[in-house]
């Protein structure tokens, strides 16, 4: 028994100190020193030796144990060190070497502009409000006086998921969530994302941005309309900035109008950005249809109040004279370090 003992204690050294790798050093202490290893084999034998010499083979079993231990733990130490000393070498750190420099991020053109507009807005009392980009059929169209059936509706070339549920074409509806709440008087302003079924140009996206107030009070008429907006425009494009008002028609506004600012450019004379004019269209605006109020349950008798919708996409393209509004979704690096 004691030269089994000795032949499996000669093995396991020998195959200890050939050993190359922390693996198969644990790979050595499972064939030996494991439940199914060598020397568990040799205990299990036990019951064919003499009582009487069960306690000295007991003896050169834990002996043996002791000692393949002792130099699994030895080599291990020493290959422990090894792989230290080589990563120490490998990682080294040249202190006279220029340090890494993180690369950060910041804010994207659209997110710079819808700050600026919103930072104006607050300044002037209103509440940024949001709503959800899923809608009813009757808040996207109805609420705002376009009927079933009306031509309004095949305009704005809409994505219905079902014959009543839709991707909003608008910020509007946030509006009319608010007017239903009857918390009167109303300041809002309501930025979101919008979809229009519309094929991608430089100056077209089937998901853009637009960012629509409203003010709801008694008393609230035409010339509030366009002292707020006369006001907005000079804080967004300079104090030298005049306003212009067109006649023009929307469904939920009467009367409605849009409106121009001067080209900040060439102060109106006439150049290649305002295309000679020496004005820049810029947002559509009117007073609230009288039908609208009356159906978010507000009183047009008593209540009036002006809306106003600006495409945010636009005021960053005006704003950082970008001629191509691909540029705002491409995510080329080298366009957006440029903010």
């Amino acid at each position: 028994m004691k030269e089994r003992l000795d032949q499996i204690k000669a093995e396991a050294i020998r195959q200890i100190e050939a050993s190359d790798a922390l693996e198969k050093l644990n790979e050595i202490r499972v064939n030996y020193l494991g439940k199914k290893g060598e020397l568990t084999a040799v205990l299990k034998s036990m019951k064919d030796v003499a009582p009487e010499d069960r306690p000295k083979v007991g003896q050169f079993v834990n002996e043996t144990r002791e000692e393949i231990e002792k130099v699994l733990e030895e080599c291990r130490v020493k290959m422990e060190r090894a792989l230290r000393e080589s990563k120490m070498k490998a990682e080294v750190i040249d202190v006279t070497l220029p340090a890494g420099k993180n690369t950060m991020g910041h804010r994207h053109p659209n997110t710079i502009a819808l700050e600026e507009v919103e930072r104006i807005f607050v300044g002037m009392g209103y509440e940024v409000v949001e709503g959800p980009e899923i809608e009813k059929d009757y808040y996207n169209f109805e609420a705002l006086n376009i009927p079933e059936g009306h031509p309004a509706k095949d305009e704005q070339d809409t994505f219905y998921i079902t014959g009543d549920i839709l991707l909003r074409s608008q910020t509007s509806p946030t509006q009319v969530h608010e007017m239903e709440k009857g918390h009167l008087p109303i300041r809002m302003l309501a930025p979101g994302r919008v979809f229009r079924s519309d094929e991608v140009d430089a100056t077209h996206s089937p998901s853009f941005h637009q960012i629509e107030g409203l003010v709801i009070d008694k008393n609230i008429t035409f010339a509030d309309l366009k002292g707020t907006l006369a006001v907005f425009a000079k804080e967004l494009f300079g104090e030298s900035t005049e306003v212009k008002f067109r006649p023009h028609h929307f469904q939920f506004t009467e009367p409605s109008a849009e409106m121009d600012v001067s080209c900040y450019k060439c102060g109106g004379r006439g150049c290649r950005f305002c295309k000679g004019s020496g004005w820049i269209e810029i947002l559509g605006c009117g007073m609230v249809h009288p039908h609208v109020l009356q159906m978010s349950g507000i009183d047009p008798e008593k209540y009036t109040g002006f809306a106003f919708g600006i495409g945010l996409e636009r005021i960053a393209l005006l704003k950082y004279e970008i001629d191509d509004m691909r540029l705002l979704y491409e995510n080329d690096i080298r366009f957006l370090k440029q903010f």
